[in-house]
């Protein structure tokens, strides 16, 4: 069945195949797979060109934390052989780029809306079909909904008393001016030290005539030990990419290395530290895998967080500060690992001051500055590096109506509840993509990005092949789901940590630890055992309402 094309003044309403809400890495992929299917398919991007995560976050240092070479798509050989990447780990501008690359080598953009965002999905029950509604009024009808928002797309902004009075300049990492933005003589403050705030605060630093760096919670992090690419191993890259691809898609999280074989204390002293620099020397968040029990127990964890510890403070001048960058709140590895250039030595310039907002909190931001408890720090520019709503915020924005008229918001009150991280109870035929349920943020996101649009563009051609209508999650299937990436969870050391994989950062959200934390590989075969099983988990609804 598809949709029948129709339009009525005023309200236009055109009828599709599949409608893809976003065009980051994920739905440029999507677009390109279903429609070599042969489906019809339309793309909304409330951004103004592709990219994504990558079209948003422009602001300095702005880095991918997983290797350029990883960090890409699979699906052809050519585009594989083609690209070439300047450096060990891209900047944004290079992935945005490259981004841009594939949309026009695969002309993907015909099929896209800029500038367009969605407001309303609502199900049709007696069709089984999906109202899609954008701004304007503008309708489509489509027979399924792949939701390709990204888990890291909603910027989050605090709370903070009286922060809409400032009257400097206001900017949010994730919405950073495309043009740059000129610090030059100015008192800059940033508000935030995760992952966005690592990376920009060494650039900031070079600029500002003053930089207030505002920490509440201090993370690891752990150098890139980022290096230009040169032809001889662009073309080593290029040769080894099948090894490659097969080790990232069998792997933990989506990249080609392997942990030790052996556990943590299972060697000795002198091995452990050679594997700790061996990781160190990589650079980045895999440093929390060196050893394959590193996140399971705390005696398997602390060697490693010993280790960078010692590396940390070897590079600050003054100890006083290291212990204030020194997390003693959660286990290494706990919060992803954060990966820079130079963050912990900016902090032995003259010109940077740590706030620690532990000892001495924000009561308030006024129209010149930032009041803590102890002192009032005039500014010109104040930076929310604050990360996002993550895993489920972008989907949440939207007003997602399922059967019986029940929101996926209320579906979701308690926390998000998925099947295999694509389906869900009672919205049959929507398809969330790379988030919570999925390894999601745990792994290289091009290559789950990947392992999830194939798995719908099978899903679709099963139906098709039977003449069905709709696959939808079965509760049981749900509930056994959600049981079990919690069960996995709670045999780890990652429920510890208040980060944003639990939602711990936007007040009132439901403490629920989101992605599967199975590993990638695992993942992949799970959900390839379910679509070989007739699609076990799932109704086939063979015929629609309106046909019986």
């Amino acid at each position: 069945m598809r949709p029948e094309t129709t339009s009525s003044p005023g309200n236009i309403r055109t009828g599709v195949d599949v409608v893809i809400v976003g065009a980051g890495i994920a739905g440029l992929y999507a677009i390109h797979r279903l429609r070599a299917q042969g489906l019809r398919v339309r793309a909304f991007e409330a951004g103004d060109g592709v990219g994504g995560v990558w079209y948003w976050n422009r602001y300095p240092g702005a880095r991918c934390d997983v290797e350029s070479v990883d960090y890409s798509y699979s699906f052809d050989e050519t585009l594989q052989q083609e690209w070439n990447w300047s450096e060990k780990y891209a900047t944004q501008p290079e992935i945005l780029s490259y981004l841009e690359h594939v949309a026009d080598r695969f002309d993907l953009r015909r099929d896209i809306e800029f500038g367009t965002r969605v407001t309303d999905i609502v199900l049709d029950e007696t069709t089984l079909s999906w109202q899609v509604r954008v701004e304007g009024g503008a309708e489509v009808t489509a027979r399924f909904v792949v939701l390709a928002t990204g888990p890291l797309s909603n910027a989050n902004t605090p709370a903070i008393d009286g922060l809409p009075s400032f009257a400097g300049r206001l900017l949010h990492t994730s919405h950073w001016p495309a043009g740059g933005v000129d610090l030059t003589g100015q008192r800059v403050g940033v508000i935030g030290t995760g992952s966005s705030g690592i990376q920009a605060i060494p650039h900031l630093a070079e600029q500002a005539d003053q930089l207030y760096v505002f920490q509440r919670t201090p993370n690891y992090s752990v150098p890139a030990g980022n290096t230009p690419l040169d032809d001889r191993t662009r073309r080593a890259h290029k040769a080894g990419y099948p090894q490659r691809r097969r080790l990232s898609m069998a792997s933990g999280g989506g990249s080609p290395h392997q942990p030790h074989p052996d556990n943590t204390l299972e060697v000795s002293d002198q091995e452990r530290r050679a594997a700790y620099e061996q990781r160190w020397q990589l650079g980045g968040v895999l440093f929390s895998k060196t050893f394959p029990d590193q996140m399971l127990t705390a005696e398997a964890n602390e060697p490693a967080r010993l280790f960078w510890e010692q590396k940390v403070r070897a590079v600050i001048d003054d100890p006083r500060i290291a212990e204030l960058l020194i997390p003693r709140d959660h286990p290494i590895g706990a919060k992803r690992i954060c990966t820079d250039t130079n963050y912990y030595q900016t902090f032995n310039r003259d010109n940077v001051t740590l706030v620690d907002l532990r000892s001495t909190p924000i009561q308030r931001i006024d129209a010149a500055g930032v009041h803590t408890t102890d002192a009032h720090h005039p500014l010109d520019t104040l930076v929310l590096a604050t990360g996002f709503d993550a895993m489920t915020g972008s989907v949440a924005k939207m007003n997602i109506v399922g059967r019986g008229g029940e929101t996926l918001n209320d579906a979701w009150h308690a926390g998000p509840k998925t099947y295999l991280g694509l389906g869900i109870t009672g919205f049959p035929n929507l398809f969330n993509l790379t988030g919570p349920g999925s390894p999601s943020v745990l792994a290289n996101m091009v290559l789950h990005s990947e392992l999830h649009v194939d798995w719908v563009a099978e899903a679709i051609g099963f139906l098709d092949r039977r003449g069905a209508a709709a696959l939808e999650a079965r509760p049981d299937a749900v509930a056994d789901w959600v049981a079990e990436c919690a069960e996995r969870a709670a045999g780890t050391l990652m429920p510890q940590a208040n980060s944003w994989y639990l939602g711990a950062n936007v007040p009132g959200r439901p403490r629920v630890f989101m992605p599967f934390i199975g590993g990638f590989g695992v993942y992949g075969d799970i959900i390839a055992e379910v679509a070989a099983a007739g699609y076990r988990g799932f109704d086939v609804i063979d015929i629609a309402p309106e046909q019986d």
